[in-house]
Formats: C-alpha cells, structure tokens, sequence
C-alpha cells in the first residue's frame, strides 16, 4: 500500500466522530479515472480503517471498488454527521492508500471490531472474505464552530 506521509494526530472530537457514525463513503478511481462512490461499514483498528466484503448481495462477483483498488491504490473515505440542527454538523475526509486483503482471517482483531460494531456481521463469516484496508496519508476535518 503506497503512502505518502502521515496524517496529523486526531483530536477527541474526531475520533468520537469515527466511533458514532456507522457509515462512511469510499471513493475509488474507476478505470476511465472517474470517482466510484459507495457506502459502507467499516472499522477503525490501529490507526487504519478497514471495508468488509460481506455476505449482502452483490451484483458482480468481483465489486468495482476492488478492481479499482487492484488496478490504483487511491482512496478517499468520508465519514459525516448530518442533523437538522446545523450546530451539530461535521465530517471527516482522509485520503489513503487502499489494498485488498484476501481474507479477514488476515486481521482477526478488525473480524471482532465489525462484530462488535455491527450485529448483522455476528452470523457472517468475515475471516473468509476480502477485507479493504486502508491506511490514511492525510486527513481533513470541519464541525460546526457556532
């Protein structure tokens, strides 16, 4: 996984941010160069955040975000608090190197972070699916400041 620096240290307020929100957005680049945007769950284990391929259907065998990382470790991850009440907004963007491991069973201690994230993940056997990891290289930050 190429990376180019090392993001800043994240703040309290950041890293509560990470532990609430249940989803993010991945972007990869696509062949043609254009952003692929998905949403998905994710972990975050050591510094690192980590994409399950789970057991919800797919529509192609090998998923497009996948591919892409295969093809161009780029990646951007977005995570964000929406809310009617605009003093309580926020978002976190980190720019990574992205690669696929060929299980979970690579990273047993992000298999029982997901489980204890994410209920419907307790009957699903992660340890033999691919996992994206993705390691920040930079981070941007913005919250409401009243």
């Amino acid at each position: 996984m190429a990376v180019i620096g090392k993001p800043a240290p994240l703040k309290p307020w950041e890293l509560d941010l990470i532990a609430q929100c249940r989803v993010a957005r991945l972007a990869t680049v696509s062949l043609g160069g254009q952003p692929h945007l998905v949403p998905v769950c994710f972990a975050f284990v050591d510094g690192a955040f980590f994409v399950p391929i789970d057991e919800k259907p797919k529509r192609a065998s090998t998923l497009a975000r996948v591919q892409n990382i295969e093809r161009d470790p780029r990646a951007t991850l977005l995570i964000d608090h929406y809310a009617d009440d605009w003093s309580q907004l926020a978002w976190l963007r980190f720019d990574c190197g992205a690669a696929v491991l060929s299980s979970g069973s690579e990273r047993p201690d992000v298999v029982t972070e997901l489980r204890r994230r994410y209920l419907q993940y307790q009957d699903m056997a992660l340890e033999a699916r691919p996992l994206i990891a993705l390691t920040p290289a930079h981070h941007a930050a913005w919250r409401w400041s009243g």
